[in-house]
C-alpha cells in the first residue's frame, strides 16, 4: 500500500468515527499471519469530510461528503462538543434473515476449550482452521465439520529452528494444504514452503525459497497457490514462480517479472495509485485492462474495480525543515466513490461510509451509524442492492474490529462465545 492510502486509511479512521481500528490484545501469531493482509486489504476509503496532508507526498487530499449536513453534538450539559454529529442511518435486516444459507455460526473454541483462528474453506461443509497451545510453542492443524461440530486434527506444525512454529499464507487445493516458514529464527532470507495432505499425516518440506541476497531484498512469500501438482507463489516485491509439491527447484512463471498473484491465472502490478489495473493470464498470455481515466484512482479485481473520481489542486507548501523538498504538494480532492466493472460499464455510485475493498467480487463493508451513536457494520451486494448487518456493533467511543476479506469467498468473525462463518458463494 503506498504513502498516500496508509494516511488517507489512518486519518479517515479517527474523522469518521466509524472507520476501524485493529482490536487489542491479538496474539503475537495472528499478528504475524495477517499483518501484510491488513496491509493489501486496510485502504478503507469511506467517503467523509477529511483533509489528509502526506508528509513527503508532496499531496493533500480531501474527501467530500456528499450527504445531509450533520447537526453539531452536545455534551451531557447541553453545551455543543464542536464536533458534528453523524445523521443517523437507516438500519437493514440481520444476515441471517437476508442470506440465511450463507451463515453458520459455531462455537468460538474447540470442544477442549481452544481458541483456534479460520483459515479457509476446504469445501461447503469443512473448515480449516489453526490452534496453538498455552504459551505459544505448538500450532496444529485441523478440519472443523461445519454440520457436526466434529474437530479433527490434520497434522502438527514444525516449529521453525530455534523458535516457536509458525506457518503463513495457509492455501489448500487438490487434497493438499500448504505454507510457508521462516527455515530458521533470526536468518530470514531463507523461508521453507511446507506441505501436508488434507486428510492428515506427517508436514514435509517442499522447497527452499530465498527472500533475497547482497543486492536484492525480494520481501516475504505472498500469494500461495495450489495448482494440480504445483505450488504457485510470489514475492512481495513481485515475481511469480512455481515449485512442485512433489519438491524440487523454483522456477520463474513466464512474463511475470515484478508480478503479484490477483487470483491465479491472473497476475498484474500497480501502477502509481492503482492496484491491479492490468491483468496477464500468465496460463493462456491473454491481458486485460481496466478502464481508468486520468483523474481516478482504483482498486481492480478480475471483473470489477472500486474506486475514487479525484480533483488536483495546488496546495500551499508548509516547510518545517530546510531546505524544503514540499515544493511540489498537491491538493488531490475525492469527489466521489463508485464501482464498475473492468471494461467501464455498469458504473454506479458506493453507498455512503463504504469499505473500498470488494470481497467475493461482489460485496462491499458498510459502517452505518445507529440512532444512540453506535457503529454498526454491514454488508452491501452490489449486484442486487441487499444490505444486511453483520451483528458487529460498537459504542461510540469503542473500537470496531472488521473482518477481513480473503482470496476465497470466507468471511468469519467472532461475536460472544461464537463464531460467524460466512461462505459468499452461497449468495445468489
Amino acid at each position: 500500500m503506498n504513502d498516500l492510502e496508509n494516511e488517507l486509511s489512518r486519518l479517515l479512521a479517527d474523522a469518521a468515527d466509524r472507520a476501524p481500528r485493529a482490536s487489542a490484545g491479538l496474539s503475537a501469531m495472528v499478528k504475524a499471519r495477517h499483518r501484510r493482509r491488513r496491509a493489501r486489504s486496510a485502504a478503507l476509503l469511506a467517503a467523509v469530510a477529511v483533509v489528509v496532508v502526506i508528509g513527503g507526498a508532496g499531496a493533500a487530499v480531501k474527501a467530500v461528503h456528499t450527504s445531509v449536513a450533520p447537526q453539531p453534538a452536545v455534551n451531557p450539559t447541553g453545551k455543543p462538543t464542536g464536533r458534528a454529529t453523524p445523521p443517523v442511518d437507516v438500519i437493514p435486516p440481520s444476515i441471517e434473515k437476508v442470506w440465511p444459507q450463507a451463515v453458520r455460526k459455531i462455537p468460538a473454541t474447540l470442544p477442549d476449550g481452544r481458541d483456534y483462528h479460520p483459515q479457509l474453506l476446504l469445501d461447503d461443509r469443512t473448515l480449516l482452521v489453526m490452534t496453538g497451545t498455552k504459551g505459544g510453542k505448538r500450532r496444529f492443524l485441523w478440519s472443523y465439520d461445519l454440520n457436526s461440530g466434529r474437530p479433527t486434527r490434520i497434522a502438527e506444525i514444525p516449529p521453525t529452528k530455534g523458535s516457536q512454529s509458525f506457518a503463513d499464507g495457509v492455501a489448500a487445493g487438490d487434497g493438499n494444504i500448504v505454507w510457508w516458514a521462516f527455515k530458521e529464527a533470526g536468518k530470514n532470507q531463507v523461508a521453507q514452503i511446507w506441505t501436508v495432505p488434507v486428510r492428515g499425516g506427517t508436514p514435509r518440506p517442499v522447497s527452499d525459497v530465498p527472500l533475497g541476497n547482497a543486492t536484492k531484498q525480494l520481501g516475504q512469500i505472498t500469494d500461495l497457490t495450489v495448482v494440480g501438482k504445483n505450488v504457485i507463489f510470489a514475492y512481495e516485491k513481485g515475481g511469480v514462480y512455481r515449485v512442485p509439491l512433489s519438491g524440487g527447484q523454483m522456477q520463474s512463471v513466464k512474463g511475470t517479472e515484478q508480478q503479484r498473484i490477483l487470483q491465479w491465472p491472473w497476475v498484474g502490478t500497480r501502477r502509481g495509485p492503482n492496484t491491479f489495473p492490468t491483468l496477464f493470464n500468465a496460463e493462456t498470455g491473454e491481458r486485460r485492462d481496466a478502464v481508468v481515466a486520468a483523474d481516478e484512482q482504483v482498486r481492480c479485481g478480475v471483473i470489477r474495480c472500486t474506486g475514487m473520481k479525484m480533483r488536483y489542486e495546488k496546495a500551499q507548501a508548509t516547510c518545517t525543515v530546510k531546505p524544503c523538498t514540499d515544493k511540489a504538494r498537491q491538493k488531490q480532492v475525492a469527489l466521489r466513490s463508485f464501482v464498475r466493472k473492468r471494461d467501464g460499464s455498469g458504473e454506479r455510485p458506493l453507498p455512503a461510509a463504504a469499505l473500498y475493498d470488494l470481497a467475493h467480487e461482489r460485496f462491499i463493508k458498510q459502517i452505518l451509524h445507529g440512532p444512540r451513536g453506535e457503529s454498526v457494520l454491514a454488508l452491501y451486494d452490489i449486484e442486487t442492492g441487499k444490505v444486511a448487518t453483520l451483528g458487529i456493533i460498537t459504542g461510540a467511543k469503542e473500537h470496531m474490529s472488521i473482518p477481513q476479506n480473503r482470496p476465497d469467498a470466507l468471511m468469519t468473525y467472532s461475536i460472544g462465545n461464537k463464531m460467524y462463518v460466512l461462505d459468499l458463494s452461497t449468495i445468489e
